[in-house]
């Protein structure tokens, strides 16, 4: 199918905004200016007062967990997972999983997001959860290496990288999932490496969170996370490294050597009282970094625009340097940056040759006005119910801010009816 966006303000690559169309050709991006000679659209969509970018990468979430949504609130983070989310977690059944992924994949398209990478349990459940509204989707079981469950869990990863690798025409990738240092002992890890280099797969693992596990690594094994990651081998696998916020000089460096991507979590470290992650460092050492809203439970929302303004705000007052992350580096840390981290070619740019996954805003809205700089007042004065209309992967899945394909109401009512089911189990 082809489809035109006429007259939109497009976001482009190197960080300037002018009005262009936007040619799709199934679910590639043919062109951004002019309409190819010879181009016929089978649909026209009005891009008149609408700012497009590229569709949010979602870096680092636990989608399912939308049900544990202010479940658990203003707690320490251990105290959080092991006295509330780990207790509650261990009751959950399929159809929870589900209609908890059904749910915050709906708030992910409304917001703009259109690719999402996860980690968590009953993983074949969110799976179909992504084929059922075909957002673009990097999955993983996660793995608690030192539970009794811990093999078996690992067996599961095997299975849901058999099943839906490149499934839903390749908008599926399958990562494998050790949860974190913390939670997964050296041999175990040693294991994960093993199947991850036989089944030729990513890793994506919870890095340097906490001061206090940072600590507990050090003391238990002589090295901080990062190092232990190179010990037993799961640098070399090609990592997605979520949170990463107490590194060390030497750290960084190892970070570079072996290419981790860092998904920064703003909201969620910020709401924890986890720290503040050494973005503008990262950055400036050549480390990829890009956005993640965590769970919902610990965020409380799914919203990755909100992570755009908060990772431009936060790091200039931690910093006392208003230029540490500006508004476009912040935008290109939730698109092409996120994509990239993800481990995605081809996704996160507006751009000939990339996948149509794009994002169009309303700017018919009193906060646009006057528009000196779209890039700044996307980045600093918009919110995602301004989100319009949004294509993944060629695909109108939201149009003039409803869906589709996909069910909104009976969505949320799932989701509340499982919800309560879990409370009284």
């Amino acid at each position: 199918m082809n489809i035109l966006i006429k007259d939109a303000k497009v976001i482009l690559p190197e960080g300037i905004v002018k009005e262009a169309n936007i040619a799709i050709k199934d679910n590639m991006i043919v062109a951004v200016g002019e309409v190819p000679e010879g181009f016929v659209a089978d649909k026209i969509i009005n891009g008149k007062d609408k700012l497009a970018t590229a569709g949010f990468v979602n870096a680092h979430t636990h989608v399912s967990m939308t049900l544990l949504r202010s479940y658990a609130d203003d707690m320490q983070l251990m105290d959080w997972l092991e006295n509330k989310i780990w207790p509650i977690e261990a009751k959950m059944k399929k159809e929870d999983i589900y209609w908890g992924a059904m749910l915050g994949i709906a708030e992910m398209l409304k917001g703009g997001t259109t690719t999402f990478a996860d980690m968590y349990g009953d993983m074949e459940q969110v799976a179909q959860a992504c084929i059922d509204t075909d957002i673009r989707a990097v999955l993983s079981r996660g793995m608690i290496g030192a539970a009794p469950n811990g093999m078996q869990a690992l067996e599961e990863n095997k299975e849901l990288f058999r099943d839906f690798n490149n499934a839903n025409n390749g908008k599926i990738t399958v990562m494998f999932g050790p949860h974190a240092p913390y939670t997964c002992p050296p041999d175990f890890l040693r294991k994960v490496v093993a199947v991850s280099e036989e089944y030729n797969a990513e890793i994506h693992i919870h890095l340097a969170e906490t001061k206090g596990e940072v600590e507990n690594c050090l003391k238990d094994y002589g090295k901080t996370p990062i190092a232990l990651m190179e010990e037993v081998g799961i640098l070399s696998r090609g990592v997605l490294a979520a949170h990463c916020v107490y590194l060390t000089d030497e750290d960084i460096a190892l970070m570079k050597k072996y290419n981790v991507r860092v998904a920064h979590n703003p909201g969620s470290n910020m709401k924890l009282a986890s720290g503040v992650a050494p973005v503008p460092k990262l950055l400036k050492a050549g480390v990829c970094v890009g956005l993640g809203t965590d769970g919902a439970s610990s965020n409380n929302n799914l919203d990755m625009l909100e992570e755009i303004n908060l990772a431009t705000l936060l790091h200039k007052v931690h910093n006392l340097d208003p230029l540490a992350v500006p508004a476009f580096k912040g935008v290109q840390m939730g698109t092409e940056y996120g994509a990239k981290a993800v481990g995605l070619k081809d996704v996160g740019l507006i751009k000939e040759g990339y996948k149509a996954d794009v994002v169009l805003f309303d700017l018919n809205e009193p906060q646009c006005y006057p528009r000196h700089d779209l890039i700044s007042l996307l980045a600093y004065s918009m919110n995602s119910s301004m989100v319009n209309t949004v294509l993944v992967d060629g695909k109108v899945v939201l149009e003039n801010k409803q869906f589709t394909t996909i069910d909104e109401e009976k969505i949320k009512y799932e989701a509340n009816r499982c919800t309560m089911n879990l409370l009284n189990r």
